[in-house]
């Protein structure tokens, strides 16, 4: 340790005031693989909420201490589940403003738990599991063990098993058990594209409102759970989860749904390595970036469901309402959500000079701009985004290679030399994005894309991944 002296008077403190702590050097696993040996402590910390809990957390001190923060953890046991939040992931580890912010000699261990207990009083990071599940998590640490120790033989199996895990199993995961979370899974459900259909409840306590009803009426192909290791080997993860407590401003908004993301996605990707991931949080554009960011997941596989609802509205409004049924084929909604969406077209019209190429232009825009005055009353309600989100997952899992507008990394198109997400046509198959489709030239629709692009550039820049 660089400052022994400074870390040695630090931690008599910590076990003067929590003397139930226990210390050893232990070889700690850095996310690159690099490992080194450090100490660290291990006990429980008191917390309210409601009722009194000891939560058992784990501190690694680096060999930079005190001018680096430790790296927490919690350390459930085996009848503990993890609720994941703003300040938890998946894998227990703990994440607050204390540490982001941690200076020496400002910032102490003593300081940080502290902070740690406040924020825990706030949002309990653990929750009893029942026997049943209690059982799982044990099943599945038994079967990790098996793993590393090479005992089992899962292509055997699967040959076994007629190979009904390797391609023609189609399971979806929809993560958030709100409204919108709710609504994919019975649009899903009744879409019957899958075979099974997991809602992951990252909510606290015991299942109500909308879960407890799923529970009581039993739908076949659909399971509720609280554990992230019930997605295994989804082919689809639809993405829902909104945080829902208060925030000042808008970036704040956003940076709590990425703080939440943080401990979803690494699971998520841990657990279903080949799966497309669908975004519906909001909002989209940057949850996708978010999501493509945390997941390493090659680009066609992370998408938004981005203008897709807006554009089928669009045709239909063209095709049945206008009786425009020729434009209504080529007609696009892209961009951004929201009130920057723009209308566009794949082809452009076959006449045979510039002047009627332009009144044939002046013709289209003037039928476009009276659809989107009828879209404008239209607003996306749970159910109704529910039923885009089915569509989509429906051409991925079958591989229909139709065409979609969805939120896609924009990088190289139109000019826009950033990393973000805006809604395009793109054609999907089982692997995401196949394809991009080349959008009629204009330039208006090219200066609001680029507009969009650089203000969402703008947020994500001020956001802590």
């Amino acid at each position: 340790y660089k400052f022994r002296d400074l870390t040695i008077e630090e931690l008599k403190n910590v076990n003067k005031t929590y003397p139930n702590f226990t210390f050893s050097m232990s070889t700690y696993t850095f996310k690159d693989g690099s490992q080194k040996d450090l100490l660290n402590f291990s006990g429980t910390i008191p917390v309210k909420y409601g009722n009194s809990y000891n939560i058992p957390i784990q501190l690694w001190i680096l060999d930079s201490h005190p001018f680096a923060p430790p790296i927490c953890f919690l350390k459930p046991t085996m009848n503990m589940g993890i609720s994941v939040g703003k300040h938890v992931d998946a894998h227990g580890r703990i994440y607050l403003p204390y540490l982001q912010n941690w200076s020496h000699p400002k910032s102490t261990v003593i300081g940080l738990i502290k902070e740690m207990i406040a924020k825990f009083e706030e949002e309990l990071p653990l929750y009893s599991l029942s026997s049943s599940d209690a059982a799982r998590r044990s099943e599945l640490l038994s079967y990790i063990a098996k793993i590393t120790e090479g005992e089992t033989d899962m292509k055997s199996k699967n040959k076994n098993d007629g190979g009904k895990n390797e391609g023609c199993f189609n399971k979806i995961t929809v993560v958030g058990a709100g409204d919108l979370g709710i609504a994919c899974v019975l649009t899903v459900a009744a879409k019957g594209a899958a075979d099974k259909v997991i809602l992951l409840d990252l909510s606290e306590g015991a299942a109500k409102g909308g879960t407890m009803d799923l529970e009581i009426f039993a739908l076949p192909n659909v399971e509720i759970s609280k554990d992230f290791s019930a997605s295994a080997d989804s082919k689809v993860v639809v993405l829902t989860a909104n945080y829902l407590g208060n925030a000042q401003t808008y970036l704040d908004v956003i940076q709590n749904n990425v703080d939440l993301f943080r401990g979803i996605i690494p699971a998520i990707s841990h657990y279903s390595q080949n799966a497309v991931l669908l975004v519906a949080s909001h909002p989209v554009e940057i949850m996708t970036y978010v999501s493509w960011k945390l997941s390493a997941f090659p680009k066609s596989r992370v998408i938004g469901v981005g203008a897709n609802l807006d554009t089928e509205r669009f045709q239909y409004i063209l095709a049945n309402l206008l009786k425009a049924q020729l434009l209504a084929k080529d007609a696009w909604i892209i961009g951004e959500q929201g009130e920057d969406k723009v209308p566009s077209w794949t082809s452009c019209s076959s006449v045979a000079n510039k002047r009627e190429a332009m009144a044939d232009r002046n013709s289209r825009e003037k039928v476009a701009n009276r659809a989107m005055e009828v879209l404008k009353g239209r607003g996306q309600r749970s159910w109704s985004v529910g039923l885009s989100v089915a569509d989509l997952t429906d051409s991925i899992l079958k591989d229909k290679r139709k065409v979609h507008s969805v939120s896609t990394l924009a990088k190289g198109y139109c000019n826009i030399n950033s990393e973000v997400f805006l809604s395009l046509p793109c054609i999907l198959g089982t692997n995401g994005v196949t394809e991009m489709v080349k959008l009629e030239e204009d330039p208006l629709v090219q200066e609001k894309l680029q507009s969009s692009a650089g203000s969402i550039h703008d947020l994500q820049q001020q956001l802590k991944l």
